[in-house]
């Protein structure tokens, strides 16, 4: 049984919660239909402004903090949000409905915001004088006693140390007891004014956003205050305190207790003597290199709608396998207008990273969407980006960069034979993951199949299938209109075996085949040939869209990442989590096997096997991916 006041009233309810915002709404358009002047109803309208404010505010901060190509070198504590964490801060914002509420009781005693004036000078004094006297040694003393007594860490201030890493959601997730606490902490000096007659709109507004923006600061595990502004106002230092001063509490918890002014810590003798020497060094080394990744997956964007699904958008929805949301639909233009700022200037960014076996391990993006690697004219700069990324890695000391889908396309690359052609002496390998991709398809297929229907035939991986399975005496029917190409992998396969390779040029050569390899779009009425009960493995990009209830379909090759991966918090598009695409978990072996050689061009078909049994040494797992569609 929880202690009391430890749950939230509203906790059965979950994300139903925001359903409690009706009444402030509901209050707010009867009174303007009606003409009414109940006063009650023009401060729900001002709170729920503030309430949406609130929300930007901590939305803000955690995208500016989430973007690692920004903040890489400041972070304090050099760990990853992973799934755990997430899923408990969940609910974050919890503590905002909470003085939704009480604010919506208590200003209504209080006059009409309407006769309030916008700004008082004198009132902005009193909340200051009642913060610093009685706010802050308020919370100090709550938060001590919070630590101190065994019972009160113990059921009720252990839930918000429970994150190992500190993040600006992290801030909210705390007991309902002791948002409570806060809120009152938080309600003095407002209240305070207007029972003093300074009340004013700027001044609730001021305040709380002021009392938001440092708690957003203390969580953000990014230090963003020079150390040279303390240097300069040695005093500052007791009134303001730095993401360094905070993140040492979640650290040695015993220590820096203060709400936003560590003068307090100083007058009770807890201040944490490391706070100064860690915020001078964090502080001075921002200029340099953090710690040099040994792996790094070269990602792309796919879309203008899956942009959103990155991390430093919105780290709930990142943390769940992609999918098209409606409530991210209104947001389409500023998606549209990213892509075209990043199409006129873009970097190579970094974007999330987490720690595999002791290593760290990073995902950077080529910020260049799906349907530009599509574009003739685009070629050259999209090269010129990933080319950029690989000498990067190269010059920072990564071990291995891998490829994502597009960024090893054909076409484009040649699979990533154009960078090492031009740059032979690159230390970093460059791995496309193809050969995975193309064991894990293969391990999938049921020993029992003879015959299969391969699309993108003659593609890197159609190449690599078509001649592993006619090694296994499978019978291949390769579509393709190129007889030349054919030809050309038909003699790659030995003499005893070429046999099973067959040449087709039209999708009814595969009526009576139940096993269907895609490699190329294929549209409805071509899927529509396949016989009932056909089961449809891939590996197109994008996937394609499965249009018969009678067959099965499998996703894109995949692989469940092994289960000592440490701070992994966001799915790889549309996977689940904790599973890579099979390309990005090829880069991985490559890199835990320590091979020194690239991996790009043309697939070598004696190492697919041995690849295969590397991926599974090392926890990597394969996932089955077929299955029927559901309506």
């Amino acid at each position: 049984m929880s202690a009391p006041l430890s749950a939230w009233p509203w906790e059965i309810l979950g994300n139903f919660k925001y359903m409690l915002y009706g009444p402030f709404l509901a209050r707010i358009l009867y009174t303007r239909y009606q003409d009414d002047t109940i006063r009650n109803s023009n401060w729900c309208l001002h709170i729920i402004i503030l309430c949406l404010l609130r929300g930007f505010m901590y939305q803000a901060w955690t995208s500016y903090t989430s973007m690692l190509f920004l903040t890489r070198n400041r972070v304090i504590i050099k760990k990853g949000v992973d799934f755990k964490q997430i899923d408990k801060e969940w609910h974050w914002d919890n503590f905002i409905l909470l003085q939704a509420i009480v604010a919506a009781l208590g200003l209504s005693m209080f006059s009409d915001p309407e006769t309030l004036g916008v700004w008082n000078k004198k009132g902005i004094i009193v909340v200051l004088m009642l913060h610093v006297a009685v706010s802050e040694p308020l919370y100090y003393y709550i938060h001590k006693c919070f630590h101190e007594n065994k019972y009160l860490f113990t059921h009720y201030h252990a839930v918000h140390h429970s994150s190992p890493v500190p993040q600006v959601y992290t801030a909210g997730h705390a007991t309902f007891l002791e948002h409570l606490f806060l809120t009152i902490v938080i309600g003095i000096p407002i209240i305070g004014s207007f029972v003093l007659g300074y009340g004013s709109l700027s001044l609730i507004y001021g305040y709380v956003l002021i009392f938001d923006t440092l708690r957003c600061l203390g969580h953000s595990n990014v230090e963003i205050i020079p150390h040279q502004i303390f240097d300069k106002i040695p005093l500052l230092r007791y009134v303001v305190y730095t993401p360094t001063y905070h993140s040492l509490h979640h650290v040695e918890t015993g220590t820096n207790y203060c709400l936003f002014m560590p003068l307090f810590d100083a007058l009770g003798n807890t201040l944490n003597s490391k706070s100064r020497d860690m915020h001078k060094k964090i502080s001075l080394d921002s200029g340099k290199n953090s710690r040099v990744p040994d792996f790094v997956f070269l990602a792309h964007v796919v879309d203008m709608s899956s942009a959103m699904h990155a991390p430093f958008v919105t780290r709930s929805v990142s943390s769940m396998p992609y999918y098209t949301r409606i409530h991210l639909k209104p947001f389409l233009p500023i998606s549209f207008l990213a892509m075209l700022i990043m199409w006129a200037k873009s970097k190579t960014f970094l974007n999330s990273f987490y720690y595999l076996r002791d290593r760290l391990h990073q995902t950077w993006i080529v910020p260049r969407f799906g349907f530009q690697y599509f574009l003739p004219f685009a070629a050259d700069g999209i090269n010129k980006q990933i080319e950029e990324a690989i000498l990067r890695a190269d010059r920072l000391g990564v071990k291995v960069i891998s490829l994502a889908a597009l960024n090893k396309n054909e076409s484009l690359n040649g699979g990533g034979t154009l960078f090492v052609n031009k740059h032979p002496n690159l230390k970093v390998r460059v791995v496309h993951g193809n050969t995975l991709t193309a064991a894990a398809i293969l391990h999938e297929i049921p020993e029992d199949v003879t015959e299969v229907f391969l699309t993108g035939a003659t593609s890197k991986l159609g190449r690599a299938i078509a001649l592993y399975l006619c090694r296994k005496n499978v019978r291949v029917l390769m579509l393709t209109l190129s007889t030349e190409r054919f030809r050309k992998i038909q003699k790659e396969a030995s003499a005893d075996t070429q046999k099973y390779l067959v040449h087709v040029t039209k999708y009814q050569a595969a009526q009576n085949c139940k096993t269907w390899i895609i490699g190329k779009w294929t549209t409805s009425r071509q899927q529509s040939f396949a016989p009932s009960g056909a089961k449809f493995y891939q590996f197109v990009v994008p996937a394609i869209h499965g249009s018969r209830r009678d067959c099965s379909y499998g996703t894109l090759a995949a692989m469940k990442l092994p289960e000592d991966v440490e701070g992994l918090g966001a799915c790889e598009y549309t996977m689940e989590r904790g599973v890579v695409h099979a390309c990005h978990a090829g880069g991985v072996v490559h890199y835990l096997e320590g091979w020194t050689h690239h991996e790009v061009g043309a697939i070598d078909i004696d190492r697919i096997d041995i690849v295969w049994k590397a991926a599974l040494k090392h926890g990597l797992k394969p996932i089955s991916s077929i299955r029927k569609i559901v309506y």
